[in-house]
């Protein structure tokens, strides 16, 4: 079968997407030019979900199965073009979410420290008032699990929270530079292509039909 598009080495694990139509690849509801259009969400998903069973140190591939024959010799490029701007916009969502999510750390570990110090005081202010034992102290008590307890959402963001959207970025990173190649269904010539948006414009279209339409010059 014909392909076109990037060269994948053998040693590149390939994610596999068959779809009748390069349409089916991206969001139709998205006004945004073809190159800057979102993907489908089950199609982000689909790739997403089987790059993340392979190993995390390999190279990536996507190689998508399509029915029809081939049709604008650049629409190979047009796809890798979109699918890199898409992860890579991913790319920088995902980065930018890690800074936020550090801001807020770094805030909430300041406030927590601040907390706990002002309960620390509290209950040794409380201490020296009235011998242990009675209601004081089990305000002393309660101070000092307060104090504890705010802070768990610095420990909980600086241990665990940030490294999964590390890893996001970064296997978003990998997807954005990816070889992306097309597998035809079928060699034999056909006009399939023109109706499959978005490897041809609906004003590309409109040109292509008038001038399919419009009538031959007379004979001399």
């Amino acid at each position: 079968m014909m392909t076109a598009g990037d060269t994948i080495d053998s040693a590149t694990r390939v994610i596999e997407v068959r779809v009748a139509e390069l349409r089916q690849l991206f969001n139709e509801m998205d006004p945004a030019p073809f190159r800057s259009r979102d993907l489908d969400p089950n199609a982000e998903d689909f790739i997403v979900a089987w790059s993340k069973e392979l190993p995390r140190d390999s190279a990536l591939a996507l190689q998508v199965h399509l029915d029809r024959s081939p049709g604008r010799p650049d629409e190979a490029a047009m796809l890798r073009d979109a699918v890199h701007e898409y992860f890579g916009g991913r790319t920088i969502a995902a980065r930018q979410r890690l800074r936020g999510l550090f801001h807020r750390g770094r805030i909430s570990l300041v406030i927590g420290l601040a907390f706990l110090a002002v309960a620390i005081a509290a209950s040794q202010l409380l201490d020296t008032l009235q011998p242990r034992g009675g209601v004081l102290s089990v305000v002393r008590e309660s101070l000092l699990i307060g104090g504890w307890v705010a802070m768990w959402r610095p420990i909980e963001i600086f241990l665990y929270d940030w490294w999964p959207i590390r890893a996001e970025a970064r296997l978003f990173a990998r997807l954005a530079t990816m070889p992306v190649r097309i597998k035809y269904g079928t060699e034999r010539p056909s006009q399939a292509w023109q109706q499959d948006w978005p490897a041809v414009s609906q004003d590309g279209r409109s040109n292509l039909q008038r001038q399919v339409r419009a009538p031959a010059p007379d004979a001399q």
